[in-house]
Formats: C-alpha cells, sequence, structure tokens
C-alpha cells in the first residue's frame, strides 16, 4: 500500500497480466494509483488445470486483500492472458503456451469473484492500451505499439481504444511475410516478419555467426556497440527485415506514432537509430510517423489490464454474448495442431 493511504474504504480495481510463465498483479484506484503489486508463477508445468486454477486463486486473493486492506473488495476485474482472446464472449480461445483451447475465463473468473465485472483481453493489444492511453503513445489519436520478443505483435491503437478485428486477429504485424520464400514460421508461412526481427531471431541468428549456443540478442547489441562486423550484418538484417514489416504497416494504417517495445527495444538507440533511418528511407508517399520506445515495460500488460476493468465502471454494457461452455477441451491434444498463430512473449 502506498504511501498515504488509510485503511478507510478505497475504491479500486483488480489488474492481472498472465504471462507463459509468470503473473503480474495491482490493485488499482480510481485515480490509477498502484495500491498494491504482487507476482506469482503461472504454473503451467502442471498442466492447463492448474494454470486456471493458479490465476483464479490469485484472483480472489488480490480480492482478500483489497476487503481487508482497502475497506472494500475490488469492484471490476480485467484480465490479461496471451494467446488468441475471443475479448467479446470473454473466452481464451486457444494458447500455446497455457495449454487452453475455448476456455470461458472471463464467467470462471467474475464466477470466483462474487460476480463482479471482469473483462478479458489479449495481453499485446492490453499492453498497447496502456502505452497508448499512459504511456508512449499518450495523446495520439492512432498508434501501433509492436513489441519485440520471442515473437512479435502488435496492438493497433484507434482514439483510446485498441482494434481486436473481426475474428481477435488484428495486429499480428509478426506474420506479415517480409522474405518470402525465406525462413519457416510455425504458422505455416515462410519468410514472416517475427522469423527475423524478434529477440528471439536475432538471438538465434547471432549464436550462429558468434559459435556460442547461449548468445541472445542482448550480446549481439553489445557486439553491435563494440563494433563487431559479424554483429554488426545481424543486427542490419534484422532492422532491415523489421522496417520492410513496419512500413507495411504504416501503409495500411498510417499511425500517427509508432511504438517499439519488447525485448530488443531495449537497445535503446543501437535499435532506434538505424530503425528511424531505415524507415525513413523506405516512406515514399506515406506520412512518416514518430518512432518511439515504450515506455511501460513490463507493466504494461497489468496496467492496460486496469484500464480494461475502470472501463467496465464508466462505459455502458453492451448484452454479452454467451460465453462458450465449459468442456475438457482447455486440455484437448488436438490443441497441437492449431492453426492459429504463435504466441508472442515480450
Amino acid at each position: 500500500m502506498g504511501p498515504g493511504v488509510t485503511l478507510s474504504s478505497v475504491e479500486h480495481v483488480i489488474a492481472l497480466d498472465v504471462g507463459g510463465t509468470g503473473m503480474k498483479a495491482a490493485l488499482v484506484g480510481a485515480d490509477g494509483t498502484l495500491l498494491h503489486r504482487a507476482r506469482r508463477a503461472t504454473a503451467r508445468d502442471r498442466g492447463p488445470d492448474a494454470a486456471v486454477a493458479g490465476i483464479l486463486d490469485f484472483a480472489a486473493d488480490l480480492r482478500a486483500h483489497g476487503a481487508e486492506h482497502l475497506g472494500e473488495p475490488a469492484s471490476a476485474a480485467g484480465l490479461a492472458v496471451p494467446g488468441i482472446v475471443d475479448e467479446t464472449r470473454g473466452v481464451a480461445v486457444y494458447s500455446v503456451n497455457l495449454g487452453w483451447r475455448d476456455l470461458p475465463l472471463r464467467a470462471l473468473l467474475a464466477q470466483r469473484l462474487g460476480g463482479i465485472p471482469v473483462a478479458l483481453g489479449h495481453d499485446v493489444r492490453t499492453g498497447g492500451l496502456a502505452e497508448g492511453r499512459i504511456g508512449a503513445g499518450r495523446g495520439a489519436d492512432r498508434f501501433l505499439f509492436v513489441p519485440l520478443g520471442t515473437g512479435i505483435a502488435g496492438a493497433i491503437g484507434i482514439d483510446g481504444r485498441v482494434e481486436a478485428g473481426a475474428h481477435g486477429f488484428a495486429g499480428e504485424i509478426g506474420h506479415i511475410v517480409v522474405r518470402p520464400g525465406g525462413v519457416p514460421c510455425p504458422c505455416g508461412q515462410r519468410g514472416c516478419l517475427e522469423r527475423y526481427a524478434s529477440a528471439a531471431a536475432v538471438g538465434e541468428a547471432w549464436a550462429a555467426a558468434c559459435g556460442a549456443p547461449d548468445a541472445d540478442a542482448a550480446r549481439c547489441a553489445e557486439a553491435v556497440e563494440s563494433g563487431d562486423v559479424r554483429a554488426r550484418k545481424v543486427w542490419r538484417e534484422a532492422v532491415d527485415a523489421l522496417a520492410d514489416g513496419l512500413v507495411t504497416a504504416l501503409t495500411l494504417l498510417d499511425p500517427r506514432t509508432l511504438i517499439i517495445g519488447g525485448g530488443l527495444a531495449e537497445a535503446g538507440e543501437t535499435l532506434f537509430t538505424p530503425l528511424r533511418e531505415a524507415v525513413r528511407q523506405r516512406v515514399t508517399f506515406q506520412k512518416l510517423p514518430s518512432l518511439v520506445p515504450a515506455a511501460l515495460g513490463d507493466t504494461a500488460g497489468c496496467l492496460g489490464a486496469g484500464l480494461l476493468a475502470r472501463d467496465l465502471l464508466t462505459t455502458p454494457a453492451a448484452p454479452a454474448a454467451p460465453a462458450a461452455p465449459a468442456t475438457d477441451s482447455a486440455t484437448d491434444p488436438s490443441a497441437a495442431s492449431s492453426p492459429y498463430p504463435s504466441e508472442v512473449t515480450t
């Protein structure tokens, strides 16, 4: 609990960001103050049912903490999860990392939390919502948030909200083909952007170039800064691929701001200086957007979940579509053959 917060009743919401290995959570006050923060393992190694139980238990503990320390339980909850998410129905459609399919997570969480309003969001879009409203894109009416992690995804920001698309696939910039006929991608295509410009791809390329199996993107960036010719070649190829993908995206979306986050963005100007120039060289008739680093780091998903929860309390509710029935499909082994894109870990 932050300084100045008393034990009198404090209105707040639960914000929970679920990753492949860990969960970040907060109790967020009406003015956006983080009143309490916590982390916990996702427990995916014990199977999808254990992962779901862990999420529900964590949320219930957060509710109990609010009731005990803030004078009342949370008014709403926001939950961000990886994979393919149907935000309208509140269903976690598919998750490679967590092993579930067609899971009515919103309904399960609402039931566990005593029937309070619950919002379910895609982790990258939720992080993008936070970056757009209170982070690097604050004040921009149109932005594109692109985290460069194990994979690459994107969040399309429009007037304070993030576009999910008709089927929940909007923003999958990592699966734009930038090198036709190139490296195979788990999505079934060849030459996808994330196979060349994600932190994982850069790490793999640098490991092959320097002969060190444990080399990663951060070490490649360090080698670039020290003038290593091999590292500079790997880095240039990644920057060129990323610029190709970003120019395709800005041609379609015309964003005012491009926000780059994730592990690769931690290289700072080692990435941003050549990337800005590469994008500038590729732009012809398009308007060049500002290209900036993300501001919220790994807290973006949790902060965005809090915003989703807050929106439930300030926006008139639309009639909800029925959630998918709970079945054993969360542990259906056929999930391994799903055609859905792979997930992004930032």
